[in-house]
């Protein structure tokens, strides 16, 4: 596969969901105007909701106030998908790429997402799988679950929200929520399903090396000696 070039953004500390999407929607802006190459961010989120378009009131209970009590904070946001949770020691990347440089289309591209976290998890000795029509990755040992959450929007052909791969991070969250809309959906982490610590840098790290060797991009620069 062709390299192409492509700036990755890759932060140490938590990030509030209100500054991420400051800067992915300018990035995103500067995209599809052409004035800065395809670009990745790859960060952890502090404690947030967010509720994409398909949220029902019922995914979430309709009311911010009792999820902000908790400490969290609640975003209504324009990608697909329902409610979901992000926080400390969950690594989200949020890709802004011009699509057709990439994938024949929305599909194919949800699929290679999947197949990058998938990958991932089978470094770990965690085996990962798709199901039909319901976007993500989940495991089936030592119980069933979903492990990560993936929801995403193309405008004027640019890429925007992207994955959540749940590492080692307080779960407990979720059960405040009807994750992703699906009824008796039981979510997991990679230390949860290890029994024991997972280094989040290593993931992140990890996944960045992955998403490069599948799309075919030459970071820029390079890896090593992007952190910020």
């Amino acid at each position: 596969m062709r390299e192409r070039q492509a700036e990755l953004l890759l932060f140490q500390e938590p990030v509030s969901y209100a500054t991420a999407w400051a800067l992915q929607s300018r990035v995103h802006h500067e995209r599809v105007g052409e004035a800065r190459p395809d670009t990745v961010l790859i960060l952890e989120h502090l404690p947030v909701y967010t509720l994409g378009r398909s949220t029902k009131p019922s995914d979430w209970g309709g009311d911010p106030a009792p999820l902000q009590a908790e400490g969290a904070e609640v975003h209504h946001v324009n990608r697909g998908g329902s409610v979901t949770y992000h926080g400390p020691g969950q690594v989200i990347i949020y890709p802004v790429l011009r699509l057709t440089q990439y994938a024949r289309g929305v599909k194919q591209y949800v699929q290679q997402l999947e197949d990058v976290i998938i990958g991932g998890l089978q470094d770990h000795g965690i085996e990962g799988q798709r199901r039909e029509k319901t976007p993500g990755v989940w495991v089936t040992a030592p119980h069933d679950a979903k492990i990560a959450s993936i929801g995403i929007r193309v405008d004027r052909g640019v890429t925007m929200h992207g994955i959540a791969l749940n590492v080692q991070m307080d779960l407990s969250p979720f059960g405040r929520i009807t994750p992703c809309g699906l009824s008796n959906c039981r979510v997991t982490s990679m230390a949860e399903v290890l029994g024991r610590p997972v280094s989040v840098a290593d993931v992140k790290r990890d996944l960045a090396l992955r998403l490069g060797a599948l799309l075919g991009i030459d970071w820029l620069p390079p890896l090593l000696n992007r952190e910020t």
